[in-house]
């Protein structure tokens, strides 16, 4: 490894990608004997998996070129339920013990294919104003985030027993998962969110290819 490259990252659960970088800088700087500059290309949330691309030295100045690649996900969403976060961290609130048939999931997963309006989540990495998002939630602070169009050019369904949904997703980048999970789950008139989110490809990358961080930690 020089010190400017592409470096395919398989992310845990239970660090954010500020921490990947984080120990790969580290690694890089015992490596090299000197700093060397890493940078992220997409953000994963602290409890996803999956593909997190990192640029090192000198490819840092192209991170511009990832920003706008389709990714790919696998998610399972847990119905009957919303999150303050989306996601397993937050407060839970029941909504329904409604158990939708499998016809009623297909059809609603369908609806969601093609362009559509999406409200990024309040606990998100966009900024407002210059500050993340979920630092003013976390502090109570009353924003809004606007609303931007996305594009799902395919939901499967990967599995459904009832509370658990699972599927892949292929979509735009700008594209928030926790949110299209949420956006079902009003759907179906049951709630949901996200119990777990793994990215598997971002453009032509593929999560096959990438390194465990455990080989960064060495």
């Amino acid at each position: 490894m020089n010190e400017n490259q592409i470096i395919l990252i398989d992310k845990p659960a239970g660090i954010s990608s500020f921490g990947v970088v984080a120990k790969v800088r580290a690694h890089l700087r015992d490596k090299f004997g000197h700093k060397v500059k890493v940078g992220h290309t997409g953000t994963l949330d602290p409890f996803a998996t999956g593909l997190l691309i990192l640029l090192s030295g000198q490819m840092t100045k192209k991170s511009g070129d990832f920003l706008k690649l389709d990714k790919t996900y696998d998610a399972d969403l847990r119905l009957g339920y919303t999150s303050t976060t989306g996601d397993p961290e937050g407060e839970l609130t029941l909504i329904s013990e409604k158990i939708p048939d499998l016809a009623e999931i297909k059809t609603t997963l369908d609806s969601f294919l093609g362009s559509i309006n999406q409200t990024p989540p309040r606990f998100s990495a966009i900024k407002i104003n210059g500050t993340r998002a979920y630092k003013l939630a976390r502090k109570g602070t009353d924003f809004e985030i606007p609303t931007r169009k996305v594009e799902i050019y395919s939901i499967d369904l990967l599995d459904y027993t009832y509370p658990t949904l699972s599927i892949r997703v292929h979509c735009s980048s700008g594209t928030y998962i926790r949110t299209l999970a949420e956006d079902i789950g009003k759907s179906l008139k049951t709630g949901a969110y996200l119990t777990s989110l793994r990215r598997l490809t971002i453009g032509n990358y593929d999560i096959k290819d990438a390194q465990a961080l455990s080989h960064f930690s060495k």
